[in-house]
């Protein structure tokens, strides 16, 4: 079975990113395969929690879309290119298509071939140049050997359809040829002596042994075969390498992990039946049919710490939401089907996390334990945040004991080591913790640093304020930094030049200015968004 990816959301802080992966532990627990992942960076503060309790970061997830190698595409579904016409054909038929992929020996695609492309090779006047070998002579040919000297062949057929005394008159044989023959032993001897290749007889006919012998000492190949002369002349062309009619040595192909959106669009271009798969290494994989091509299997996901598709992952349209765990407000996301969606009123989405651990009786291990606690004690500002609830608060100390940590003393640790902007750019320190929410069909973006050295970032508040009227003049309507000092309990604000007015309504402060300091402002979830969508609703 496929894994369910468990993530957070674009800008993994601590809480999105340990959720995570304490939720995908607690899943695998109850027998559901489940890999937390990432959609963004990890910041400071995480990597220190990562990195304390001894945990890997988890893997980066680029999308959710919809690929390829996730529809139900027909797989090995492909031959080599030395492979015969019949057996090809047979493929073909085998998997109910109406072309076929050809290979060389390493599975790198070569070709393709259709059954156009084999009809009209049917009709032509080429059916009497054979290139095969003894393989696909003996299979197609239902065939045995009577002697046997070269394993290739390539040349001209006869065949004989007069007298023998007419046909050793009028026919020259060469050394390439290819004789079909009955029980016609001048004929057989003329071509013995001539040194054909190959002498096919028919309806298992054997021949007297002086010819035998005489065909030993010339190295003539003869092989007998149970159809008739005029099956022979039907079927031996079928004998051929599939490659002697591929006309397409460079067909359109999909790639295996491209996506199916982008497979759609291709077909509506060139409306091919059958479209050759291959992977990164150029091998074929199979083949995926037009008429199959609707049939896939979405990726399915569980969210953490968020519920919008702003914040989530690209391509989340396209996959399978089956949970959502969260502690904000009811955002954008829909759904196909019911889902289970714990959302609860409390500081940190790890609280929810605890809770499930119980609720499910699965034991929670040290490091597990000691990441919930840092989400907790990062959401919360170890509880000076407004969104503390006494239920993050009990949590905490109860993971704090299943963690083997002083609350207090790691809780400053952490946050020392998060506020440090020590080397970090402009663009970093923002999309560190940046979301975007859309408002009344605009897009806001609000970020958050966590720092108790605001004067660091006063040093070069121009730069911040041009990056944010760049970021707002690509693409949004606001943006804003809001820096917390959780020493001081309140916010240093930024923003991008056009958006003064907002910031002053919504938080009703006079005397705007860029790094204005609002006491008691330290939450986005219960303060920040709040105000600034009341402000845009009126």
């Amino acid at each position: 079975m496929k894994p369910i990816y468990v993530f957070g959301h674009k800008s993994p802080d601590t809480d999105s990113v340990c959720s995570a992966i304490s939720l995908a532990y607690l899943k695998n627990q109850k027998g559901i395969n489940c890999v937390p992942k990432v959609i963004g960076p990890v910041n400071r503060e995480t990597k220190f929690v990562l990195e304390y309790f001894g945990v890997d970061t988890p893997s980066y997830l680029n999308d959710t879309k919809v690929q390829i190698k996730d529809t139900k595409f027909v797989k090995k579904a492909y031959v080599n290119e030395n492979a015969s016409i019949d057996n090809a054909f047979n493929c073909m038929k085998k998997f109910d298509l109406t072309a076929i992929p050809l290979v060389d020996d390493n599975k790198v695609l070569t070709g393709y071939v259709t059954l156009k492309n084999l009809a009209k090779y049917l009709v032509s006047d080429k059916r009497d140049e054979i290139k095969t070998n003894l393989k696909h002579l003996l299979q197609t040919l239902d065939a045995k050997i009577i002697t046997n000297f070269r394993n290739d062949f390539e040349g001209r057929v006869q065949t004989v359809t007069f007298s023998s005394d007419a046909f050793i008159r009028e026919i020259k044989l060469a050394q390439d040829d290819i004789l079909i023959v009955g029980d016609r032993y001048k004929v057989i001897e003329y071509a013995i002596d001539s040194k054909v290749q190959l002498i096919i007889l028919t309806r298992n006919r054997v021949i007297p042994a002086k010819l035998l012998n005489k065909a030993v000492k010339n190295k003539v190949n003869i092989i007998t075969s149970s159809y008739s002369s005029f099956e022979l002349c039907n079927r031996l062309s079928l004998t051929n390498f599939i490659s002697t009619i591929n006309e397409t040595p460079k067909p359109k192909t999909i790639e295996l992990h491209g996506y199916y959106s982008d497979f759609l669009a291709l077909t509506k271009k060139y409306n091919y039946n059958n479209y050759p798969i291959i992977n990164n290494h150029n091998e074929c994989v199979g083949v995926i049919k037009l008429t199959d091509h609707s049939s896939f299997e979405k990726k399915k996901v569980i969210l953490v710490d968020h519920n919008n598709y702003e914040q989530s992952v690209e391509g989340l349209e396209e996959a399978e939401i089956v949970e959502v765990f969260d502690h904000h407000n009811i955002g954008n996301l829909g759904t196909n089907a019911p889902i289970y969606f714990t959302c609860q009123p409390v500081g940190c989405t790890a609280t929810i996390i605890y809770h499930q651990f119980i609720k499910e009786g699965v034991k929670i291990p040290k490091n597990i334990a000691g990441l919930l606690l840092s989400a907790i004690i990062s959401d919360t500002l170890l509880f000076t945040s407004p969104t503390t609830t006494i239920v993050d608060k009990e949590s905490a100390f109860s993971l704090a004991k299943l963690a083997k940590v002083d609350l207090e003393g790691y809780g400053m640790e952490m946050l020392k080591a998060a506020s440090s902007i020590k080397g970090m750019s402009v663009t970093e320190l923002i999309m560190q913790d940046f979301k975007s929410y859309s408002i009344n069909d605009k897009i806001y973006g609000i970020a958050v640093i966590t720092t108790m050295d605001f004067d660091e970032i006063a040093k070069n508040i121009e730069n911040y304020v041009d990056k944010l009227n760049e970021m707002s003049d690509l693409q949004y309507e606001a943006v804003l930094i809001f820096i917390v000092d959780i020493l001081k309990e309140g916010s240093y604000v930024l923003y991008n030049t056009d958006s003064e007015e907002l910031v002053a309504n919504a938080f009703e402060l006079n005397n705007v200015k860029e790094g204005i300091f609002i006491k008691g402002l330290m939450s986005r979830k219960k303060q920040i968004l709040p105000a600034i969508m009341e402000e845009l609703e009126k």
